[in-house]
């Protein structure tokens, strides 16, 4: 048996959450980037005894699109998942009935899964810090209780997952970064793009439509000379204060 840790993470926040179950669950599992856009995720195969730990963050009550694309490539062939669902401190609404669609399309027996408070990758002011220490204990206790039920005899039986069918509709984000004035076009972002929205040949640049407000960018930009508009971005804080208000908790669903 194998273990993988196969995580969409741009800015850091659900790799945080992933590495947290992760090293509880099993100390430590083979890593696949689903940012990763130069990987062909089709020649991904795994066994029936292998565990699967899938995490992604809910984009508006959604998969990523780049992830759940990627993930469909891959041949499951049996192996049990467990799905982790970050989310901001506001809601992940239709988010795992979406990636436990996509995982059993692909192959996969979908076993247990995690919602996980991480800090919002907008508005960084929203669940700021999380996963904290107390998420962390929270996150070990979850990976013992999943470790458990997938050494017992019920480890094959899938668990009901919140969200609906058909899923709620998304229209992305209206917030795109944008290069300011100290950028020195070193191509970083480019680079790191997890759906190659910034040309190599002029990383000042981005391309709106495909650009799926990740903020990855902000994040590895040395220089920090990425952002978004910042009236956009106090209107956006201002819409989302009562929903993100208060601190939200993590769920487990076996």
């Amino acid at each position: 048996m194998s273990v993988y840790d196969i995580t969409f993470s741009p800015t850091g926040g659900t790799k945080r959450v992933s590495d947290l179950f992760t090293d509880a669950f099993c100390g430590q599992g083979s890593h696949i980037d689903l940012t990763d856009r130069g990987m062909d995720f089709s020649a991904l195969s795994f066994r029936q005894e292998d565990i699967c730990i899938v995490a992604v963050p809910s984009y508006g009550g959604r998969v990523p699109a780049a992830a759940a694309s990627r993930l469909a490539r891959m041949k499951g062939n049996g192996a049990r998942a467990v799905l982790i669902v970050a989310y901001g401190n506001r809601a992940y609404e239709d988010t795992f009935a979406e990636l436990q669609d996509v995982l059993e399309h692909a192959g996969f027996s979908c076993a247990a899964a995690v919602a996980a408070v991480a800090e919002h990758s907008i508005m960084r002011q929203y669940a700021a810090g999380r996963p904290d220490a107390e998420d962390g204990k929270e996150l070990a206790a979850f990976a013992a209780s999943v470790r458990a039920k997938l050494d017992s005899p019920s480890g094959q039986t899938p668990p009901a997952l919140p969200g609906n069918r058909p899923y709620r509709e998304f229209g992305g984000v209206p917030m795109k970064p944008h290069a300011g004035k100290s950028c020195v076009r070193c191509g970083l972002c480019a680079g790191k793009c997890p759906v190659g929205a910034i040309p190599a040949g002029d990383p000042s640049d981005t391309d709106a439509a495909k650009c799926i407000s990740c903020m990855r960018c902000i994040a590895v930009c040395p220089r920090k000379a990425r952002s978004v508009n910042p009236a956009l971005l106090a209107a956006a804080g201002l819409k989302l204060k009562k929903a993100c208000g208060g601190r939200k908790g993590n769920e487990l669903f076996l």
